[in-house]
């Protein structure tokens, strides 16, 4: 289980009720415009809003500091080595080619109006140890191609997909944000996992399969010819990308020019493999080829089921521990091993493990290779660990300064549910930034004084309905926004009318699924 930090014996600040209210206030309406209006990183944002908050609450600089790099510590350190752990596993999956093994065999079996429901159904399996920005990147291409082979309009499978993709990424561990909201609220990690999935599942449905058939009537949406794949199997030889593939388009330059990697050493997808892909992937720089000659096992793609282990692995020791937490007695050699490999660091240790041999030897890299992607996997994620890190701190302060109890009293005094309140701040920070994760930190800070009056299950599903509401309503100042849209080639308006109402789907049928799991736990 994580743990939060505690909030000091003695206040930070002497300040009364109305003046924590108004620098929780400003201290987020500056993380707000900062963000949304001043174009400021949210990693800056955080720190900038966490010093107004201190400010306006009269605390002491001592203490402010102290509080903020107490956040951060025990953030990174609870939080930061599970999201490195899950980018490693993510990292080998999609630079083996074994997420294209397992889109490419789920799609192949079926047809038909069975296929968005394969779609929604793959995509929450490559959801689970990927980034949703990765996750896109990934499916997307193989998405459009579908669409274009088998004549089903575009959005019929696309909606499950991002469904898929987006419900994982907002309500599953080890992604960034329920991590975040189970740290801040000291839930119980594998029971989240456990009621997450099970809350997942007919969210899923719903924003995918279900709508999506029904908005792609009004989002008559076509494949951009650009975006197509056009890469050929992996040979023993190797297979050359085409120039529609994810890799070519990064290599290409603003005017459609190729940047001119044609260079020997094919990976197993058949795109160029090189040393500086490897340790920077996705970044599209030179690098040189890899020396992969001498091996028979080259180029070969994981096999289906192996790959499907490796992903879920993680996840079933994590679920096991909680499984025995509620059904074996404490002290036995069961219960104590379960508890052991059922830690989150444990679990997604042992994936990391499973996956160099599954997901890297196999596929026929080099024992170099696979060092590579494990480091070039780390990277792309320094900025969403010092987002995290930024938030750990801000929600301190918050806490620190006494906020976060002034909330919990005027909700008992209301008589308002933590879930609702909850979901509806993670809302209201989620419209405003267009963040998340800062919407998730956010909300968990000031609700987090309210876990301490509910039991196991209760907490967890508060930080449950925390990340539901940080899904609310994508829209213009969300980076997942036009990324949606450029890939889809739709314009703002069939954006909102599509992404932005799954997204607003996924929050309201997800939280619903919360107050149902509520009344019956």
């Amino acid at each position: 289980m994580l743990t939060l930090l505690a909030a000091p014996a003695e206040p930070a600040t002497s300040a009364g009720d109305a003046q924590l209210v108004v620098a929780a206030l400003l201290g987020i309406a500056a993380v707000v415009l900062l963000i949304a209006w001043g174009k400021v990183h949210p990693f800056l944002s955080l720190i900038l809003g966490a010093a107004v908050l201190g400010v306006v609450a009269t605390m002491a600089p001592d203490k402010m500091i102290t509080s903020f790099s107490a956040g951060v510590g025990s953030t990174v350190g609870g939080v930061g080595l599970l999201i490195a752990l899950g980018a490693m596993i993510g990292g080998l999956l999609a630079e083996s080619g074994g997420a294209d093994g397992i889109v490419n065999r789920v799609v192949g079996r079926v047809s038909g109006t069975a296929l968005p429901w394969a779609m929604a159904g793959v995509a929450a399996l490559i959801g689970l140890p990927l980034f949703f920005e990765v996750g896109v990147v990934l499916l997307v291409p193989i998405v459009l191609l579908v669409s274009l082979r088998t004549d089903v309009p575009l959005m019929k499978i696309g909606i499950p997909a991002l469904a898929g993709l987006s419900v994982l990424h907002g309500l599953v561990p080890p992604h960034p944000g329920p991590l975040v909201a189970i740290s801040s609220l000291n839930a119980d990690l594998g029971l989240t996992l456990g009621l997450g999935l099970i809350i997942a599942i007919p969210t899923v449905i719903i924003a995918g399969p279900v709508f999506g058939n029904f908005i792609a009537r009004y989002v008559p949406a076509t494949a951009p010819a650009a975006l197509l794949p056009t890469r050929q199997p992996a040979t023993s030889g190797g297979g050359r990308r085409g120039p529609g593939s994810p890799d070519a388009r990064r290599d290409r330059t603003p005017d459609g020019s190729d940047a001119g990697r044609g260079r020997a050493g094919d990976d197993i997808d058949g795109d160029l493999l090189t040393d500086d892909d490897l340790v920077n992937p996705g970044t599209g720089r030179p690098g040189a080829p890899v020396d992969d000659s001498g091996t028979e096992t080259a180029r070969r793609a994981p096999r289906f089921w192996p790959a499907v282990l490796t992903v879920l692995l993680p996840v079933v020791l994590m679920l096991l521990r909680a499984v025995g937490e509620l059904a074996l007695a404490e002290g036995t050699f069961a219960r104590q091993a379960l508890d052991l490999v059922g830690t989150p660091i444990v679990a997604l240790l042992a994936g990391v493990i499973v996956a160099m041999f599954t997901l890297g030897y196999q596929a026929g890299f080099s024992r170099s290779q696979v060092s590579s992607v494990l480091g070039g996997s780390l990277p792309p994620i320094a900025g969403i660990l010092l987002i995290v890190a930024a938030g750990g701190g801000f929600k301190q302060v918050l806490v620190d300064a006494g906020v976060g109890n002034l909330v919990a009293d005027a909700a008992k005094d209301a008589n308002l549910s933590p879930l609702l309140l909850g979901w509806l701040v993670a809302v209201g920070i989620r419209v405003a930034t267009g963040s998340a994760t800062v919407a998730t930190i956010t909300a968990a800070g000031i609700v987090a004084p309210l876990a301490a009056t509910l039991d196991r299950p209760e907490v967890a599903l508060l930080a449950l309905a925390v990340g539901c509401g940080s899904l609310f309503f994508s829209h213009v100042n969300d980076a997942g926004f036009w990324l949606v849209k450029e890939y889809f080639g739709l314009t703002v308006g069939q954006t909102i009318k599509s992404w932005s109402v799954l997204e607003t789907i996924i929050s309201v049928v997800g939280f619903a699924g919360v107050l149902l799991l509520d009344l019956v736990l």
